[in-house]
């Protein structure tokens, strides 16, 4: 595949829910749907050259607004997908990575995500990262309250230093699925200066090749961080 490659994508998977009704389906079946998709574009970021891939598993406003079996069927996903398809990406030499506050998650949840990060090889060419009850907004505020009770100016230098992502570099490509066209509370400090890619196509049936798509459209952008293009002066 020519043209570059972004070191970090970050990709907002909306569209679960409204697929299953399409179809007549609970969704909870849509949300199925969606992490075998996610397994399969997370196997061809890892083949592009994709060093961080962030997924938007579950937001803060998700958790406080979508109702309990539905809560309860994306906990039962994440038992099965960190019980059995992490373990692959181990031995694939993939890493993972859990940015959040799982505080609020069933105990089992958050110890499963927890040892999922723990266990995960050190120094992995590619790194998955789910977003799990997270909201940027939450996570902005929660570092500078870090930043000030311990005494500390705050700045951008530091205020990055304390986000989730303090070890992780800025995403140079968010997707969002689905049709919308806004963030969502998503790496909203992060993705300053990253490049958007929307689609109208529902996260289920986002292919390997919807998200070759997304790549290309990304090399052919000119980005500048608030500079100027010498050749178009």
């Amino acid at each position: 595949m020519e043209g570059s490659i972004p070191r970090h994508v970050g990709l907002i998977m909306d569209g679960n829910g409204r697929w299953a009704q399409a179809r007549h389906m609970p969704r909870s079946l849509g949300h199925n749907a969606g992490m075998n998709a996610m397994i399969r574009i997370s196997k061809r970021a890892k083949e592009l050259g994709v060093s961080w891939l962030t997924v938007y598993v579950l937001s803060t406003e998700n958790l406080a607004s979508r109702p309990k079996e539905e809560l309860d069927g994306l906990f039962g996903l994440f038992r099965k997908y960190f019980t059995v398809n992490v373990k692959k990406l181990y031995k694939q030499g993939a890493g993972v990575k859990v940015i959040g506050d799982l505080s609020p998650l069933p105990q089992d949840v958050k110890e499963l995500l927890e040892r999922g990060e723990k266990d995960s090889p050190a120094g992995a060419a590619f790194t998955l990262v789910f977003a799990v009850n997270y909201g940027s907004r939450a996570e902005i505020a929660r570092a500078a309250a870090s930043l000030s009770a311990d005494g500390e100016e705050i700045t951008e230098e530091s205020l990055a230093k304390r986000l989730y992502t303090s070890d992780i570099p800025a995403p140079d490509l968010i997707i969002r699925t689905g049709g919308e066209k806004r963030l969502s509370n998503f790496l909203l400090y992060q993705g300053a200066y990253s490049e958007l890619y929307f689609t109208d196509v529902l996260f289920p049936d986002f292919t390997p090749r919807e998200f070759e798509k997304a790549i290309e459209e990304y090399s052919r952008r000119d980005r500048r961080f608030g500079g100027i293009n010498e050749l178009k002066r």
